[in-house]
């Protein structure tokens, strides 16, 4: 550990797998306690262990960030545990298969909508005011570099991301005067699980993927994961705001 969070409670959504557990892991890492937040609690209960394994303090809670209650009761359960909370890493989100926008159901649009940017509202709404409270605080939401640009047949996604980097933004600026900094995060292809899927079972998938990135790679759970650890920590004190890609330059084409 380098200490960057020591005696700092950090709360990461959707920390199940993917990047939500490589940023639990880097926030343990650094001397966080961390909050790790997921539906999938068996996939939670890995994420736990795996900081306990080593030597960092952690506990799960099982919420839907789409529901009030669960998140008003996550953030409570928080303070109840810790006593405080200076990191919130906004992540749990999910996607819907790829369809033509007359072809996309409403069921599909309310999930991601809900979830990708209700989602990220509701965390912010409790999150906030115990972080004005303690009169300083840092948060991090997930978006992704198409909440930048846009991809055919994924309205969705793409509305729910763009959606993020708008709430981002008001949120800076309702609270930049007050200790609290909002920043969102763009990835661009990251090897998750679900990518890795993909790749398995496509043997051209990971080459026509790649063939979006100018560095002619995918991004690595790590690699996000210590960009989110950055934004929330004393380094990037003077950022907020600020929709930050990590897109191997995909955006700059």
């Amino acid at each position: 550990m380098t200490g960057r969070f020591e005696n700092k409670v950090a709360l990461v959504t959707g920390a199940g797998s993917g990047i939500g557990r490589a940023s639990a892991l880097a926030f343990a890492r650094e001397g966080a306690k961390v909050v790790v937040v997921d539906l999938a609690v068996e996939e939670a209960e890995d994420t736990v262990s795996m900081i306990k394994g080593s030597d960092g303090e952690a506990f799960l809670l099982r919420a839907d960030v789409s529901k009030a209650s669960d998140v008003e009761a996550m953030v409570s359960r928080t303070i109840e545990t810790y006593g405080r909370l200076d990191c919130a890493y906004n992540n749990a989100g999910v996607a819907a298969p790829p369809h033509l926008i007359p072809d996309t159901t409403e069921e599909e649009w309310d999930r991601v909508i809900s979830v990708n940017l209700k989602g990220v509202w509701l965390c912010m709404k409790y999150e906030i005011p115990q972080m004005l409270r303690q009169g300083k605080g840092a948060i991090v939401n997930a978006s992704s570099m198409l909440g930048l640009i846009g991809l055919p047949k994924r309205s969705a996604y793409a509305a729910s991301k763009h959606g993020v980097v708008g709430l981002t933004k008001v949120a800076a600026l309702e609270y930049a005067s007050d200790g609290l900094r909002v920043n969102a995060i763009c990835p661009a292809v990251v090897r998750t699980p679900l990518v890795e899927s993909i790749i398995s079972s496509d043997p051209e998938a990971e080459a026509q993927l790649m063939s979006m990135i100018p560095m002619r790679r995918l991004g690595t759970l790590e690699e996000i994961a210590e960009v989110v650890i950055w934004l929330c920590s004393d380094a990037a004190s003077f950022v907020t705001g600020h929709a930050m890609l990590v897109d191997g330059g995909a955006v700059a084409k």
